[in-house]
């Protein structure tokens, strides 16, 4: 095969835009997944002519998200690639002083929309021909050490690990390999006031180029299915993890 086809969610802004140019420009066609087709098309300009696809989707929606993959299947024919990407925060305040709507909102987003996602391209990856296809999580380093005052967050990104080893172990039979990517720092709008204090000279953690998650994502897409990446954590080498606490 020589057309490679992939579809990331969140794709509009920060880690899914990255990763969405570098495949593009790495040869991929990429369905390009979003709440907003103005970003979407964004990150549509910044890669390869003719190789994307803009979908709109709320990956928390199961309609939406059925409807997102039948509109790729129709367009690309096949699915090679799934990137679980679409995630949210909620407020960084003590656990006690958060609505039940904002937990709620982070579960459905990063762990039901991750689910959903799966699922579908389980379903279209067991019935294209060549049969497979790979998914990667994007995990974080909170799936391994939390921040304060962040649990929804930290316990969808624990559970997401949970979701990629059932994913590896459900979809080994049928050629379909899940790895997890842990991101630690990337320079995106999310770290806007790290990176803000950084430019005024306050303390603070070290980030890193967000176009280098971009580039560890197509090095593990571009595995023969034979091979996976299970687990990848890539971070500022100097952001306070290993031996925080």
């Amino acid at each position: 095969m020589t057309d490679k086809f992939a579809l990331v969610t969140g794709a509009g802004s920060g880690i899914g835009r990255a990763a969405a140019v570098a495949l593009m420009q790495d040869g991929w066609t990429v369905g390009l997944a979003g709440r907003r087709l103005g970003p979407l098309k964004e990150t549509a300009a910044l890669g390869a002519p003719g190789r994307s696809h803009c979908v709109i989707c709320d990956v928390a929606d199961p309609g939406a998200v059925a409807a997102a993959f039948a509109e790729i299947g129709t367009a690309f024919g096949r699915l090679d690639l799934l990137f679980n990407n679409a995630g949210a925060a909620a407020r960084a305040v003590p656990m006690e002083e958060l609505s039940f709507d904002e937990w709620k909102t982070v579960v459905d987003v990063n762990l039901t929309g991750a689910f959903l996602c799966t699922q579908q391209a389980i379903r279209l990856m067991k019935a294209q021909h060549p049969r497979g296809g790979r998914i990667i999580n994007n995990g974080s380093v909170s799936a391994h050490v939390p921040r304060p005052h962040s649990a929804p967050y930290t316990a969808t990104k624990h559970a997401i690990t949970g979701l990629t080893k059932s994913t590896s172990l459900d979809g080994r039979a049928y050629d379909i390999a899940c790895g997890q990517i842990d991101i630690g720092n990337a320079a995106t709008e999310l770290l806007r006031p790290m990176l803000e204090r950084a430019e005024k000279g306050e303390p603070a953690e070290p980030t890193m180029d967000v176009a280098l998650v971009g580039t560890a994502i197509v090095q593990m897409a571009n595995l023969p299915l034979e091979a996976n990446v299970q687990f990848m954590t890539l971070m500022a080498t100097k952001m306070p993890l290993i031996g925080r606490g």
